[in-house]
């Protein structure tokens, strides 16, 4: 399932086989397509266009609309957005954060309002994990609670405890349901979620006790949602040493592509973040020279592609000066033409990080772009 080639330093360089796909190669980032689709009228086939080898979906937001059964109606979340690549669905645990005014936790789990029509909802773990298998994605996450910071350590400490007993039940029913004869995907993967908030004891001790249970994988939840960016990177710092070596490792919602190169110098496998669509829908696009916004009117009469180092099919094909021009115009083309310039990027991203590591040189990478890719044109 996961087999680790090389390492430098902590950053690690593998590959990663489930159901559908092939062979991921690893570090990898996964585009967040929330509802079964990229925000910015992405499609599939655009996913292989720019790259993509991991697809992420919401498990939440696709048991609202259409509806899991639905979906597994017809013929499993692969077969409906017609995707033949690896699919990793989130739990829902993110929205216990996200929607903390429409929820109640409880031991059992979570009681929500729908934020579309305020229709009474619970999800558990048992829940989670049906949902999750009547999608039939590669990746199911196990259920958890994502806590806001700050967060005071007795209610830090009480939610870990309480996500490792949810974690211990996301187990047993997703092992049963794996084993039903009409599963949709009978290989689906488990991975577990370390949480703990930004106390580093607290985290150590979950992902020792979370390790134990012998998940697929591994992932560290509950950061970039308010804290420095220091305090994430040294939340990843304490708790790396004690995840699974063998296994795959995720880094939850996070980020900028200085974030993802600082956390495959920590031993970060895995990445998914809204950053690159959200940002293109809003002209903020991403290049090896640095961010652009194309709404500034130095870009109005500009003949260059958005960069002139990028092999994307928008820079292939358009300049600068139109895509301000559609974004000023307000077509719905220059969301689409940004999110997949920012997509291709941020898989490029990952493929030239694989590329110096496969030639020994990820610290000199690391030294060259991890500053540089913050910076402003």
């Amino acid at each position: 399932m996961f087999k680790l080639l090389k390492t430098e330093g902590r950053a690690r360089r593998g590959q990663f086989s489930c159901a559908h796909g092939g062979v991921v190669q690893t570090p990898v980032f996964m585009n967040v397509g929330t509802q079964a689709a990229i925000k910015g009228g992405v499609d599939a086939f655009d996913l292989q266009e720019v790259r993509c080898q991991i697809e992420l979906s919401n498990t939440y937001h696709l048991h609202l609309r259409p509806g899991d059964q639905l979906i597994r109606q017809m013929g499993g979340l692969h077969k409906f957005m017609n995707w033949e690549g690896p699919i990793l669905t989130d739990s829902g645990g993110f929205q216990v954060f996200s929607l903390a005014p429409l929820r109640r936790i409880k031991e059992k789990g979570v009681y929500f309002s729908s934020h579309i029509d305020g229709r009474k909802i619970f999800m558990g773990p048992e829940e989670s994990m049906r949902i999750q298998s009547n999608l039939g994605s590669d990746v199911a996450m196990a259920f958890d609670e994502c806590v806001e910071n700050p967060a005071t350590y007795e209610y830090a400490k009480a939610s870990c405890e309480r996500t490792l007993r949810w974690l211990e039940r996301c187990k047993r029913e997703h092992d049963r349901l794996n084993a039903l004869p009409d599963t949709v995907n009978p290989q689906q993967l488990l991975f577990g979620i370390n949480q703990g908030a930004t106390f580093e004891d607290l985290r150590v001790w979950h992902m020792e006790e979370i390790s134990k249970l012998d998940c697929d994988g591994y992932a560290i939840g509950g950061l970039a949602v308010g804290e420095p960016t220091q305090v994430m990177y040294d939340i990843i710092d304490a708790v790396e040493p004690y995840m699974p070596r063998e296994k795959p490792r995720y880094l939850m919602g996070v980020g900028t592509p200085s974030n993802i190169i600082e956390g495959v110098a920590r031993g970060v496998d895995f990445f998914d973040c809204v950053m690159p669509s959200r940002n293109g829908r809003h002209g903020k696009l991403f290049t090896w020279e640095g961010t652009v916004n194309i709404l500034n009117a130095k870009y109005a009469a500009d003949e260059r592609p958005i960069s002139e180092s990028c092999g994307c099919p928008v820079c292939k094909r358009f300049s600068r000066s139109y895509l301000r021009h559609l974004f000023k115009a307000e077509e719905t083309l220059a969301l689409r033409l940004a999110v997949l310039h920012n997509l291709y990027f941020y898989n490029e991203l990952t493929a030239k990080i694989r590329e110096a590591l496969d030639a020994g040189r990820f610290g000199e990478f690391r030294a060259e772009y991890s500053e540089k890719l913050a910076e402003r044109v």
